[in-house]
């Protein structure tokens, strides 16, 4: 996936992340109990932490061995959308099984952010040792 396709789902995420968080707090506050706003404000505090992360590694690219940097991008994008995706619509449509998905997507964004990690430890091995 090209780095700016990446970029612009990156800032669709923060996108959607901004408008779930204003939803949250003007739509829902008053008409969910405090516990399911928790798990509300949780999906966008990871979606929004994780939509940043994605456009930060969407613009290192370049310092980054492609495939690597592809994969990452792609664990932590479909592991932040099922993750928060997951828990948007247990709120919304209160149905506990939804919470069996969000484990899936945590253990995504985990794989996504260990290849981001062995992505730059390989890099600095094999590049980054110069002053």
């Amino acid at each position: 996936m090209h780095a700016s396709l990446q970029m612009a789902l990156a800032a669709f995420l923060l996108l959607v992340s901004v408008a779930t968080g204003a939803f949250g707090s003007h739509a829902l506050a008053g008409r969910l109990d405090l516990s399911l706003l928790a798990v509300w404000q949780t999906a966008v505090q990871y979606l929004s932490l994780h939509a940043v992360a994605l456009l930060a590694l969407a613009s290192a690219h370049a310092l980054l061995r492609p495939r690597l940097q592809k994969l990452a991008f792609g664990l932590l994008f479909s592991g932040t959308v099922l993750f928060s995706g997951s828990l948007f619509l247990l709120v919304l449509v209160q149905k506990s099984w939804l919470g069996m998905i969000t484990p899936v997507g945590g253990v995504l964004m985990l794989a996504g952010w260990a290849a981001v990690m062995v992505a730059g430890l390989l890099e600095f091995y094999v590049h980054g040792k110069k002053p």
